[in-house]
């Protein structure tokens, strides 16, 4: 199945696609965190939103997959899993940090701050994964030169935050702290992305645990900071009315996060994280447009922080660009044969696994009724907290509300239609 059609061009064109549908869809996830200016308390917006992926985690695969193909995949590589907790739980706290991020210094500035975690993570890629190694002295100039840009830009947007107005209340230096922090942990994360994709893991598989660390580190999180797990279900309660927000915040991160997976899956993380965080441009119309962030800034701040998010977009552009030659390829098939020696793996099926085919394809049994009712039941929570949901003391413009709504669904529908169409989600 799709055997005729995965060659390199396409496998890098679906990698530069799903970077790029990811990149909408985080972008979106983020919106629901602005509820921190509500007053509600950064740790209880990241633990609903993480709510809100636990459940999104575990049906989005037991749809698309069925759980008998996740549990195969991994039974048969049992040592991702630590690697894929570990990753959860480096995103908790990152997504906690940029909450504090959003808080202090707002969603358009903290955006492409915390999007810093391309720098990590091409490091990463470099020095781990082989990315990059014998790719020519091009494609090095295109991704040094994006490189630069990304730095570049996250200075000026950096500048930007001594324009805006001042807010007695929170200090605008620990919000560019927060959101360069959660840049590192993010970026430090997609080593066991990277690691879990040369080793021929489905990206579904590999989210179904990560989810685990997601829940149980900002659960601790939450519970420490108001006292206990009694006070913390007693604030939870008090702030229903916008829990399906965040939870839907969660479902849209989830979307995007899959779609991040795929590219690093298919163009590495040194190519695939850059070109995801055009979720920069999406944070910066959510906070613009949606919210009225610039609303308040003069002339010199709004320059600054349009053009530093122009500068990071073309650096991450040019280094998306850089299309693998057949000398990195070759390097990254080392990498893949270290890991397969070292964990026992065949590298035939791993190998398939890389080139967008499904060595499990077949093997796994049938779909179970139960399978089914475990997706009823997780939208079925989804309306239950929709129809308790109350809107939030947050100005918002509905008419970029439903423009951006719209064109995130159409990225998600044009990008997961060629995901199935050229790899079939493997």
């Amino acid at each position: 199945m799709h055997e005729a059609r995965r060659t390199d061009g396409t496998l890098h064109l679906v990698g530069v696609i799903c970077g790029l549908t990811a990149g909408a869809w985080l972008g979106a996830a983020e919106a629901p965190t602005k509820l921190v200016t509500a007053g509600i308390s950064p740790f209880l917006i990241s633990l609903g939103m993480v709510a809100g992926v636990f459940v999104a985690r575990w049906t989005l695969p037991v749809a698309i997959k069925g759980t008998s193909y996740v549990w195969l995949d991994l039974k048969d590589k049992p040592h991702l899993a630590v690697w894929a907790v570990l990753a959860g739980m480096l995103w908790a706290v990152a997504n906690t940090l940029t909450v504090f991020a959003i808080r202090n210094v707002g969603l358009s500035v903290a955006f492409p701050l915390w999007n810093t975690n391309s720098l990590v993570g091409l490091f990463w890629g470099w020095l781990l994964f082989n990315e990059l190694r014998d790719a020519g002295r091009g494609q090095w100039l295109k991704v040094l030169g994006g490189t630069a840009a990304i730095v570049i830009g996250a200075m000026l947007l950096a500048w930007a935050t001594a324009h805006q107005p001042p807010d007695p209340r929170h200090s605008a230096a620990m919000g560019v702290a927060a959101a360069l922090a959660a840049g590192l942990l993010w970026g430090t994360m997609y080593i066991p992305y990277r690691k879990a994709y040369i080793s021929g893991m489905n990206p579904l598989s590999f989210v179904t645990v990560f989810t685990v660390g997601e829940l149980a580190t900002c659960l601790v999180l939450a519970a420490a900071f108001h006292g206990g797990m009694t006070p913390m279900f007693n604030e939870l309660a008090g702030i229903r009315p916008a829990m399906f927000w965040l939870f839907l915040g969660g479902f849209c991160w989830v979307l995007g996060d899959l779609f991040q997976q795929y590219a690093a899956k298919y163009i590495g993380i040194g190519r695939g994280i850059p070109l995801s965080n055009t979720n920069q441009l999406w944070g910066l119309a959510w906070g613009a447009l949606v919210f009225g962030e610039f609303a308040a800034l003069g002339g010199t701040a709004r320059g600054l922080i349009i053009a530093g998010s122009l500068v990071m977009a073309a650096g991450a552009a040019a280094i998306s660009l850089a299309a693998a030659p057949e000398a990195e390829r070759s390097s990254w098939r080392k990498a893949m044969r270290r890991e397969c020696e070292r964990y026992h793996l065949d590298p035939a099926r791993v190998e398939e696994a890389l080139r967008g085919g499904d060595p499990l394809a077949g093997t796994a049994p049938a779909r179970r009724w139960w399978e089914f009712l475990v997706v009823g039941l997780a939208i079925g929570v989804f309306v239950w907290l929709g129809l308790q949901a109350e809107r939030q003391p947050i100005a918002v413009d509905t008419f970029w509300l439903a423009v951006l709504a719209t064109a995130s669904l159409g990225a998600l529908l044009g990008g997961g239609w060629l995901l199935w169409r050229k790899t079939g989600f493997s």
